[in-house]
């Protein structure tokens, strides 16, 4: 295990989908008449991979994350062309990670064939709830019943295969949640993420919250359903590899996600994606232009990215410390070192005297006590 990879991750960003969900606060906008815009998307896309690819010079492919939107909306012969540039700019040595998010819905699911054909390695299902009540709430545009025929055909498609699945919903039980993750486990999956239902002021959700539409589950039952998803799973072998990641066992974890905790290099592509590079030796952010037409344009003056920023030695190691944390890698004590912080003295030593962290072969990981108030641990750590 490395803390940063040498080789070189790439995310993809499709921005569409059929519909908006309501607590979605990503870069995001609606498929329909957009056909026109989507083959000036691809384009785009493919040259900014090459630009890309002349700026960073020659590096190793270790994974392809195709993120949105709804990336399963994307035609597969585009989803093939991605692959195949990506790998002739960036030969990899053996099979690669290609990792695509998909909606269960019945016309999306009749892709599935077309898409593993396409190169996808590992499919991600946003099924999010089995319950047709939850499902409305939520905004989604599929059924229980097609969730379910989806995973069905998923499995004949893909050997590898990941869910998620959103609690803390309003009503919800810890009896109803234990059920879904129970059927998540007879279904054959090797990797489970359970997100909790966050409210984002600028989303419909968060519109609604404010004005008293309706209330979310206090912190309390947030955490009786938090706590239910770490027995259910950890009694299943599933663990928690990261806050909000379960795998069955080591190899069925996210290489691509891994990838990116360590701090390893990933280029981002399409309307809004973040990349991390190392430039003439500075770790360097960088955004694309959000909007899809921006963006088109960008890539076509050779100025796709919005945003560029060279991050200091200190902001570098802060971001290893707050990825790194949510993992069971943990970070290195040499990374927290960087940012003078010792393990016998001050916040470190006080979180780890209380039981919120540990230290263990020369790193520092948080324990099953401090995974559920990792955000103020890692706050208390770096002020």
């Amino acid at each position: 295990m490395t803390d940063a990879a040498d080789g070189l991750a790439l995310y993809v960003h499709w921005p569409y989908c059929a519909r908006i969900c309501p607590y979605c606060d990503f870069n995001v906008v609606r498929a329909r008449g957009r056909e026109t815009e989507m083959a000036g998307l691809v384009s785009a896309l493919l040259d900014d991979l090459a630009a890309q690819a002349a700026l960073v010079g020659p590096r190793s492919l270790v994974s392809i994350f195709f993120g949105g939107g709804t990336p399963s909306l994307m035609p597969p012969e585009a989803v093939a062309a991605v692959v195949e540039r990506a790998r002739a700019l960036f030969p990899a040595i053996g099979g690669i990670e290609v990792t695509l998010e998909a909606n269960p819905t019945d016309a999306e699911a009749e892709r599935f064939a077309a898409l593993s054909a396409a190169g996808v390695t590992r499919l991600s299902l946003g099924v999010q709830s089995l319950d047709d009540a939850a499902l409305e709430f939520l905004g989604r545009n599929h059924s229980g019943a097609e969730a379910r025929r989806a995973v069905a055909l998923a499995a004949r498609h893909f050997d590898r295969l990941s869910i998620d699945l959103i609690y803390a919903r309003p009503g919800q039980t810890v009896a109803d949640w234990t059920g879904e993750l129970l059927w998540a486990l007879d279904s054959g999956f090797e990797h489970i993420s359970p997100y909790q239902l966050t409210i984002e002021p600028e989303t419909a959700f968060g519109r609604a919250v404010a004005r008293g539409v309706w209330t979310p589950p206090d912190d309390d039952r947030a955490a009786d359903l938090y706590e239910a998803t770490e027995a259910v799973l950890e009694q299943a072998g599933f663990e928690a590899y990261e806050v909000s990641n379960h795998a069955r066992d080591v190899a069925a974890r996210s290489v691509h996600n891994l990838h990116v905790w360590r701090g390893g290099d990933y280029l981002g592509i399409g309307p809004g994606a973040h990349g991390r590079l190392t430039l003439d030796g500075v770790r360097t952010a960088s955004v694309a232009h959000r909007g899809v037409a921006d963006y088109i344009a960008g890539v076509g003056a050779g100025t796709a990215w919005a945003e560029q920023t060279a991050l200091s030695p200190v902001e570098a190691a802060e971001e290893r410390v707050l990825l790194g944390l949510r993992t069971v890698e943990g970070v290195p004590l040499t990374v927290l070192a960087e940012l003078r912080i010792r393990p016998d003295a001050g916040p470190l030593a006080d979180l780890i005297a209380d039981g919120f962290l540990t230290r263990s072969n020369g790193r520092v990981v948080a324990t099953a006590r401090g995974r559920p108030v990792l955000d103020g641990a890692l706050k208390a750590l770096l002020t």
